[in-house]
């Protein structure tokens, strides 16, 4: 018999979203241990961007600032016809969003996932291994019992929960029988990485063209790279667009030759699917596991951070704290109407760039050219509300997104810094009884929010209180004493 591993939380898959959760359930006091199948981190670029939401928890693991370094922005996202003319735009991407960080940040995903490892170096409660495969599971009671692959034989990992952050083919969504629910999007693009030698050479903004000779993407990423992505039609194979003498004809229109090397060129299929239920028992998925977008919205990798800040708190407070299991029962009806929120808005940018026939795309070109000569704005990016769960029903801003001001002098703090994690409960006034369950509260004449008085005083207008829950979205507002009380019966 192997060797028999205990932990409070067991995690498959090491990528950004299973070392996020593991990080902040290590930081809460949670025995974690993430495993992975592979020897390393994978060195080529897959995800491209992140917004001011997933830097905002990167910032409470202390991470934001090394991350915030590999990082580009570009200033909007224009949607392009195959004319040059723009037909959407996204502006601001550059400016700070309500996490208190730029709204779009473009990455190298490999170096986040290096500064999120070396972050986890040396932090208790918190182990990862390499080279551990999932292979089954079964749960006993309050257990999972989960059998692992490692190049030194099977081991028995035992642990209270099992979180599936294994990516899209997820072996532990297949063993616990998850079925996807399919939305019907499914394309074939060239994904062409480069490594950028002449900046001066290349767009500084991201592009979407709306060419139906061949809708192409063209966007910025971290450290010093750059994305194109083209459009597979019909008849056209893989083998032809993976061809070297190819990809440089796709390319020629830019002008780039010289100015930048090739990295990585492969075919992928974009799909939209969300998992059916998101926990079965003590087992539960994130990040890929639960749903897959088209890339167009840039918010694969942000909606898997989500779910790990969701999942963390939800998770410690029963570990930790004692409150009831039926918490997690709330993960999937606050996260799948969120997530399925930005899948559906990707796919209505997918469709808009996917026109292959001249005709639908001249008509198309008409239609948005015509709707922004008259001020139609761009389709709301913001992110919508939390489906019902953990909130507190028919209260103002429940399942809002609670901003991070920060400061207005030259020290650059934010919000987060000076309250820490946890939940907090803000208030015009002291509170008599506002204590308990994790819950910090704070009034707006505490010195220690000075630097942020008059955005928090602004956001309280017409507020006595805000319950503001560990992942930063609002519980509730109303009086501090009620939201309190409130807060506690939820967790009791």
């Amino acid at each position: 018999m192997g060797a028999i591993l205990e932990c409070d939380v067991l995690i498959v898959g090491a990528g950004p979203t299973g070392v996020t959760l593991g990080l902040l359930l290590a930081q809460s006091g949670v025995r974690t241990l993430v495993i992975d199948k592979s020897a390393e981190i994978y060195p080529l670029p897959r995800a491209a961007h992140i917004d001011h939401e997933t830097m905002r928890t990167f910032q409470g693991l202390g991470l934001a600032d090394a991350i915030a370094a590999t990082c580009r922005s570009s200033a909007s996202y224009d949607f392009l016809s195959g004319g040059g003319e723009v037909l959407m735009r996204f502006d601001g991407l550059d400016q700070i969003g309500p996490g208190g960080w730029p709204v779009g940040n473009m990455i190298h995903q490999p170096s986040i996932e290096a500064i999120l490892r070396n972050g986890a170096r040396d932090r208790t409660h918190f182990d990862l291994k390499n080279e551990w495969r999932f292979v089954s599971y079964e749960e006993h009671g309050e257990k999972v019992t989960a059998k692992v692959s490692t190049p030194d034989g099977e081991v028995t990992v035992r642990s209270r929960y099992l979180i599936g952050a294994d990516g899209a083919r997820s072996p532990v969504r297949e063993a616990a029988g998850i079925e996807l629910d399919d939305l019907q999007f499914d394309e074939e693009w060239l994904v062409i990485d480069a490594i950028v030698h002449d900046d001066e050479r290349l767009p500084t903004i991201n592009l979407q063209i709306c060419d139906p000779a061949r809708p192409t993407t063209c966007v910025l990423m971290g450290s010093g790279r750059h994305r194109w992505e083209f459009m597979l039609k019909p008849g056209e194979t893989s083998e032809q667009f993976l061809d070297d003498a190819f990809i440089a004809g796709l390319l020629k229109p830019w002008n780039v030759e010289g100015a930048m090397t090739l990295e990585r060129k492969v075919i992928y299929r974009f799909n939209a699917k969300v998992a059916k239920d998101w926990r079965k028992g003590r087992v539960l998925l994130a990040g890929d596991a639960a749903h897959l977008t088209p890339p167009f919205a840039g918010q694969g990798l942000c909606a898997g951070i989500r779910d790990a800040a969701n999942l963390a708190w939800k998770l410690a407070a029963i570990i930790c704290a004692n409150a009831p299991d039926r918490l997690l029962d709330t993960y999937q009806t606050e996260r799948d109407p969120h997530a399925r929120a930005f899948i559906q808005l990707a796919m209505m940018m997918g469709r808009t760039v996917c026109i292959a026939d001249p005709e639908m795309a001249k008509a198309r070109d008409a239609q948005m050219l015509a709707a922004r000569a008259a001020g139609a704005p761009a389709p709301s990016a913001a992110a919508p509300p939390l489906g019902d769960g953990c909130v507190l029903r028919n209260s103002a801003h429940a399942g809002d997104y609670f901003p991070q001001p920060t400061s207005a002098d030259d020290s650059l703090s934010r919000l987060d810094d000076t309250l820490g994690s946890g939940a907090w409960l803000i208030s015009r006034a002291a509170a008599a009884s506002a204590g308990g369950q994790g819950l910090r509260h704070v009034s707006l004449d505490d010195l220690t929010l000075a630097p942020f008085r008059d955005a928090l005083d602004h956001w309280l207008s017409s507020h006595d209180a805000v319950l503001v829950r560990p992942d930063r979205y609002i519980f509730g507002v109303g009086e501090a004493d009620a939201l309190a009380r409130a807060w506690r019966e939820h967790l009791q």
